[in-house]
């Protein structure tokens, strides 16, 4: 059966003023789709979702989606009736099945029985009888509270929520999603992606949460200089297939370099005056040139920082506790930072890690205890309030008012404007004024400000929020090679993930607990946990009798056939994808076959995934 294609983008250019985001974009999204756009900040990833929403408009070209089809969006800007309770804003959604339940409600109060019959006719029709109770689930799930609250009395973060939960219940036939893990704690970001991969619906998204993109998405979209790439496959793949992609322009790029030596010495013997011919063997140097440019942009060596010496005391919590209105958010919590240690914080909102992070800075006092930090702490905050600086300034003008040049290791010094390129400001960007840079391209000239003080001690609240795959892998090359201390709060997992030693795991009932591990080794531990059994069991005269340790360390006879087999499936799997990547490869514009091959490419990696988890577990036993 052939896929439906239920959106097309057909020729469409954007611009603003001189800036153009992007032109001729075309491709065609089928049905069951769930796809990511990945792009750099500024490039018009929200502007095109937006186009698409009908929220927005193309300079040139057109959207087309099929008859009938409703589409649902999550932007950053939605906007609520301030009056509205939090229940009342979920009802105020335009679909059919909140339409009957408001018939029905309508129908009772004016007490008309053939309205009745009908409104309860049409609630059978469309199963709406449950819709309540999934809003009340919905409300808890992104925990909104009170249903009664109304919309004024929201934080910001509770109204990003709102607006989530509201298209959620509406179940679009195209949901288009702008960064909807912003504003969610790691419990709620792990329901919703829960929630997603279930449902059967069609996803565009922009997210920078790459777990999210891994678990979510058959299909990778990126617009890269201006030109889209298409890849049928979660994240893994596309990262797979998009380093083959710039292996080949790399090849292609070594053979135009040998171009360009014969051609710079053949266009420096010129004469000012050139034939036709001539002029065009010019432009062919300079289309290459500027090609090989273009596709270095970005690239990232790891950064050698010189900081500041750190002292043998750097940061102690001494006993400390902190309540607010009768809630204790911690009590008695002890730690001596030692020097390089990389923590993350994670906990629920509310349960005390800002608190935490103001108590170190010296905005909050502690109730009790004390913090001792060290003489030569030199600590760069990042905060969610973001840039500070005036809109008229010019980019370059925003780093070099701290420092012309980053001290690094071995006497090599980095200029404003090389670390600016660092973080993707090219050098035609860096002359432009602030107020022209995105919401992305702000939150990453904000983190560069900090970057440029050469502290040796970061605190990071919340810094992926807002900023590209591209930037976030910048930064993650930035902070690896940091050798200072590190202290960050993020819901980005794969940003914890790869930067942090351990957590301080923050319960909300007033316990801090210190977790040697990422963030990812905690969940674990946490499920299994939950399925393990206790180990206290009664005797038939309801005396209490600790089960034995049955486990040996040691292999079994069991375990070494199975670790064989999994020698041998791991190595026909991979073969196996191999073989369907291949496949993948010539399918040309077989949508149909496309979509089912990348679905196994996915099925094939999970299953890779799970058999080494294994193999790897067996193969400590056998050590």
């Amino acid at each position: 059966m052939a896929e439906i294609n239920i959106l097309s983008i057909e020729g469409i250019s954007k611009r603003f003023g001189d800036r153009e985001l992007f032109s001729n974009l075309t491709l065609g999204i089928a049905q069951g789709d769930k796809v990511a756009l990945i792009a750099r900040n500024g490039t018009g990833k929200s502007t095109l979702l937006k186009i698409i929403a009908g929220k927005d408009y193309a300079d040139e070209g057109r959207v087309v989606i099929r008859n009938g089809v409703r589409v649902g969006m999550l932007d950053q800007d939605t906007k609520f009736d301030s009056e509205l309770t939090v229940h009342d804003a979920m009802m105020n959604t335009d679909i059919p099945g909140l339409n009957a339940i408001k018939e029905y409600e309508n129908a009772l109060k004016i007490n008309d029985p053939d309205q009745l019959h009908k409104a309860i006719s049409v609630m059978d029709h469309l199963n709406a009888w449950d819709i309540e109770s999934q809003i009340h689930e919905m409300i808890g799930r992104l925990k909104l509270e009170d249903p009664n609250k109304k919309v004024k009395e929201l934080s910001g973060g509770q109204k990003k929520r709102l607006a989530l939960a509201q298209l959620l219940i509406s179940e679009p036939d195209l949901m288009i999603l702008d960064e909807p893990t912003n504003h969610l704690d790691l419990e709620m970001i792990e329901w919703l992606e829960s929630y997603l991969d279930k449902k059967n619906n069609t996803l565009i998204m922009v997210t920078h949460d790459r777990y999210f993109l891994e678990v979510i998405c058959n299909e990778i979209i990126e617009l890269d200089q201006k030109i889209l790439y298409t890849y049928k496959g979660n994240y893994s793949y596309y990262l797979e297939k998009k380093a083959e992609r710039q292996e080949v322009q790399k090849i292609t790029q070594d053979k135009q370099v040998s171009f360009l030596r014969k051609e710079v010495e053949w266009i420096r013997r010129q004469p000012k005056a050139r034939g036709t011919k001539s002029k065009s063997r010019i432009d062919k140097y300079h289309g290459i040139k500027s090609g090989i440019n273009r596709n270095k942009d970005g690239e990232m060596d790891q950064l050698n920082v010189k900081i500041p010496r750190m002292g043998s005391k750097i940061l102690e919590f001494h006993k400390i506790a902190k309540s607010f209105d009768n809630k204790v958010l911690f009590e008695n919590f002890n730690y001596v930072y030692q020097r390089g240690e990389k923590v993350g914080l994670v906990g629920p909102n509310g349960s005390g890690k800002t608190t935490l992070v103001k108590m170190i800075l010296s905005e909050l006092e502690p109730d009790k205890g004390k913090i001792v930090i060290g003489e030569t702490l030199s600590i760069g905050h990042f905060s969610q309030d973001g840039l500070n600086v005036r809109d008229d300034k010019r980019v370059i003008e925003v780093i070099r008012d701290i420092a012309e040049y980053i001290q690094l290791e071995k006497g090599h010094k980095l200029s404003a404007a090389q670390l600016l390129e660092r973080f993707m400001f090219d050098r035609k960007v860096q002359w432009q004024y602030v107020s022209t840079l995105s919401g992305g391209e702000k939150k990453r000239l904000y983190l560069l400000t900090i970057l440029m003080r050469n502290p040796n001690f970061l605190i990071l609240d919340e810094p992926t929020n807002d900023l590209d795959v591209y930037t976030l892998t910048v930064l993650e090359n930035y902070l690896q090679s940091f050798p200072g201390g590190l202290l960050v709060i993020s819901h980005d997992r794969y940003f914890m993930d790869k930067l942090i030693d351990h957590l301080f795991v923050f319960d909300g009932k007033g316990n801090i607990r210190d977790f040697p591990g990422n963030y990812t080794q905690f969940r674990m531990q946490e499920e299994k946990k939950k399925k393990t059994p206790s180990s206290s069991v009664r005797s038939k005269n309801n005396a209490p009798v600790v089960a034995e340790k049955k486990e040996s360390n040691k292999i079994t006879y069991a375990e070494r056939i199975e670790l064989e087999k999994l020698e041998t499936d791991l190595e026909n799997l991979e073969q196996k994808k191999e073989e369907l990547t291949t496949e993948l490869n010539n399918a040309g514009s077989d949508h149909e076959k496309l979509s089912t091959l990348g679905k196994a490419i996915k099925e094939t990696i999970l299953s890779i995934d799970e058999k080494t988890e294994r193999w790897m577990e067996l193969s400590e036993k056998e050590d």
